[in-house]
C-alpha cells in the first residue's frame, strides 16, 4: 500500500497541472457563479409543491408566479452561463496576453451569450388571435443548452484574443473618452465572435436539421447513458475521490464535464415528479449527496466512529473537532487532521465507500421506487435532510439513508482500526522513550502529530511546492518580539477555498482573534473562481489547501495588486481554524 501511496505522490504534479487546466477552471467558475439561479429557482419550486406533499392546496394564482420565478431563472440558466464561463476564461487569458494587451470581461461575457443564443435557441413564426408573432423556443436556454453556453465562451473568447493580440480594432483619437474608445475598440471581436457562432448555427441546422445544442445532446447521448449505468456512476465517483485523495480537488477536475447532463437529468426528473411519474434518472447534480455523503470519501460517519471506537488520541480529537463540519459536508478537517489524504490506510475507504453510495442510490432508484433527485438543495445541507428533500420527502429515502450509513461505517472501520492501533504504538512508544506512563503518550499525541501524520501533510506540501517551484507561506519562525511589532491593524483578509465552506472556518478564527487580541481586521470567506471582482479590496489572500494548486495563477493576479498571498500547508490550515490567537500570530508573522 505505501508502495501505491508512493507512485501517486510522484505523479502528483501531473493532476495538479489537470485541475489548472484553463477551460476547466472557465467552466467551473462559470457555473459556480450561476449557483444562486440554481439554489433561489429551486426555492420556490419548494413552495409551490411541498404544500401539496402534506394535502395543503395552494391558490393557483400563487403556484403560478413560483413556476414563473422558476422559469425565468433556472430557464436562463445556460444564457447565464455562457456569461460567467466567458468573464472566467478571459480573467485567465489575460494572465497570457502580452503586456499592455487586455480582454474586456464585460465584453465578451456580452458577446457569449449572444453567440449561446445563436447556438441553442430557434426562432419560428407563429399566429395568436389572427396576428403573427415571432417566437422563440425556450428549451435551450436552461440547462439543455449549457454545452453550447461553454462553446460560446471558449470561441467568443478566442476571437477576442485573436483580433486584440494583432490590433484587429477600431482605433479612436486619444481625445475620445476612454469608455467610449472601448467600445470601438470590442466592435470587430465582437462581430467576429457572433458571425463565427452564426455560421455554425446555419451549417448544423442545414446539414442536421437540429440547433447545435440539440446535436451535441445527441453525439453525448451514448456517453451520457454509460455514464447513468452503474460502472459510469462507480467510475464518476471513484475519479473524485482518487483525486482528492493525492491532494487535488477532485470535484473541480471530474464534475465540470458532467455538469451539463447532471442538471439536465434532475430537471427532468422534475418534470416527471410534477406530471406525477417517477423520477428515475440517478445521474443527477444532488447525487453528490450521496456519493459525497459528508464530503468527498463519503466521510459521514467518519468522526462518530473516530469518537466511539479508537483509542488514539489524535484520532479522537479529530472526530471531536470534524464532527460538525463534516456534518455540513466541510470535511477538510478530517482529510488533513486524520489525514485521510495519501495515508495508505484511508485509500480503500476512501475511494470504495462512495462507489457504494452510488450503487446503492441507483439500486433503490431502479428496484426500489426512491425518487431520483428532482429538487436542488446547497451543497452545503446534511447529506440525509438533503436526501430527504430532493427525493420529495420519501420514506424510503430514510431507509436509504441509514443502509448507507451502516455500510459506509462496515467499509472504515477495519481501516481506521488498523490505522488507530499504529498510532497507539507509536505513542506508546514515544511515551516510552521520555520514560513516560500511558496517560504522557496522550498528552504527547494531543501536542505532536503522529509520524504518518507528518509524512502525508509534507507529501502533498512537498509535491505542490515542486510545481509551483514557488516557496508558499513558509518562512522561518521570527523572534515573538518581532512578531508583536508587526503592523496588522485595519487589515482587511479574504480566505478562499473550492465551496466557501472550508474558507468560512478561518475566516471566523480569524474574526474571534481579532476580537480576543483588539486587532481591528475584517476577514471574509468566498469561493476560488468568485473572487475575481472583489480581490482588490482586500490586503491579504489566504488560499486553503483544496485549492493550493492555483497558487501560481492567483500570484500573477496578487503580485499586480499589490496584495500579499498565503497557502497554509493542509493540517497547518486546520490547527489555524481551531486557533483563533493563532490565526493572528500567523498573519502577523507571515507579513512583509
Amino acid at each position: 500500500m505505501d508502495a501505491i501511496v508512493k507512485m501517486l505522490e510522484k505523479h502528483q504534479p501531473f493532476f495538479e497541472k489537470i485541475s489548472r487546466n484553463i477551460y476547466l477552471q472557465a467552466i467551473k467558475d462559470g457555473f459556480l457563479g450561476c449557483m444562486p439561479i440554481v439554489l433561489t429557482s429551486s426555492i420556490f419550486l419548494l413552495i409551490a409543491t411541498l404544500p401539496g406533499v402534506v394535502g395543503i392546496t395552494l391558490p393557483q394564482p400563487l403556484i403560478d408566479w413560483c413556476n414563473k420565478l422558476y422559469n425565468f431563472t433556472m430557464g436562463v440558466m445556460g444564457i447565464m452561463v455562457a456569461g460567467t464561463t466567458a468573464k472566467n476564461f478571459t480573467a485567465s487569458m489575460n494572465r497570457r496576453m502580452p503586456v499592455g494587451k487586455v480582454l474586456n470581461d464585460g465584453s465578451t461575457m456580452v458577446a457569449a451569450q449572444c453567440s449561446m443564443l445563436l447556438l441553442a435557441v430557434t426562432q419560428f413564426t407563429t399566429k395568436l388571435n389572427g396576428s403573427e408573432l415571432s417566437v422563440f423556443d425556450c428549451t435551450s436556454m436552461g440547462t439543455r443548452g449549457l454545452f453550447s453556453a461553454y462553446i460560446a465562451a471558449f470561441i467568443t473568447v478566442w476571437v477576442y484574443k485573436f483580433c486584440v493580440s494583432r490590433d484587429l480594432t477600431i482605433k479612436l483619437p486619444k481625445e475620445v473618452p476612454g469608455a467610449i474608445a472601448q467600445n470601438f475598440r470590442d466592435i470587430i471581436p465582437f462581430g467576429g465572435a457572433v458571425i463565427i457562432c452564426g455560421i455554425i448555427d446555419v451549417v448544423v441546422r442545414n446539414l442536421m436539421g437540429v440547433p447545435f445544442s440539440e446535436l451535441l445532446i445527441k453525439l453525448l447521448s451514448p456517453l451520457f447513458t454509460a455514464a447513468e449505468t452503474y460502472p459510469g456512476l462507480i467510475l464518476i465517483q471513484a475519479a473524485t475521490a482518487f483525486f482528492w485523495f493525492i491532494g487535488v480537488h477532485g470535484p473541480s477536475i471530474v464534475q465540470p464535464g458532467i455538469d451539463p447532463i447532471r442538471l439536465a437529468n434532475q430537471a427532468e426528473n422534475l418534470q416527471v415528479l410534477l406530471a406525477g411519474g417517477h423520477p428515475a434518472h440517478s445521474l443527477t447534480f444532488n447525487m453528490s449527496l450521496v456519493g459525497e455523503f459528508g464530503g468527498t470519501g463519503a466521510t459521514f460517519i467518519v468522526p462518530l466512529l473516530l469518537i466511539l471506537f479508537m483509542k488514539s488520541k489524535q484520532l479522537k480529537a479529530v472526530g471531536k473537532a470534524s464532527i460538525v463540519p463534516v456534518a455540513f459536508a466541510v470535511n477538510e478537517p478530517l482529510l488533513f487532521g486524520a489525514p485521510m489524504i495519501l495515508n495508505p490506510y484511508m485509500l480503500i475507504p476512501f475511494v470504495a465507500a462512495g462507489c457504494v453510495n452510488v450503487s446503492v442510490a441507483k439500486f433503490f432508484i431502479d428496484n426500489i421506487g426512491m425518487n431520483g433527485f428532482s429538487f436542488v438543495v446547497p451543497w452545503a445541507t446534511p447529506a440525509p435532510i438533503g436526501i430527504f428533500i430532493t427525493t420529495n420527502f420519501q420514506l424510503i429515502a430514510l431507509v436509504f439513508v441509514a443502509i448507507i450509513i451502516l455500510l459506509d461505517a462496515i467499509i472504515y472501520l477495519p481501516f481506521l482500526k488498523a490505522y488507530d492501533k499504529m498510532l497507539c504504538d507509536q505513542e506508546a512508544e514515544r511515551a516510552a522513550e521520555l520514560g513516560l506512563e500511558s496517560d504522557g503518550a496522550a498528552a504527547i499525541a494531543a501536542s505532536t502529530s503522529a509520524p504518518v501524520v507528518e509524512q502525508a501533510t509534507a507529501s502533498v506540501e512537498t509535491t505542490v511546492a515542486a510545481a509551483d517551484s514557488k516557496p508558499v507561506a513558509v518562512q522561518p519562525e521570527p523572534a515573538a518580539d518581532a512578531s508583536a511589532k508587526k503592523d496588522v491593524d485595519g487589515l482587511k483578509v479574504l480566505v478562499l477555498c473550492a465551496g466557501a465552506g472550508t474558507s468560512a472556518m478561518l475566516a471566523n478564527a480569524i474574526k474571534e482573534g481579532a476580537a480576543q487580541t483588539g486587532e481591528n481586521i475584517a476577514s471574509s470567506a468566498g469561493a476560488y473562481g468568485q473572487h475575481t471582482a472583489i480581490m482588490d479590496q482586500y490586503d491579504v489572500i489566504v488560499l486553503a489547501p483544496q485549492v493550493r494548486s492555483y497558487y501560481n495563477d492567483m500570484k500573477a493576479d496578487t503580485d499586480r495588486l499589490g496584495i500579499k498571498l498565503l497557502a497554509p500547508r493542509g493540517k497547518e490550515y486546520i490547527d489555524l481554524t481551531r486557533d483563533p490567537a493563532g490565526a493572528i500570530k500567523w498573519l502577523r508573522e507571515n507579513l512583509d
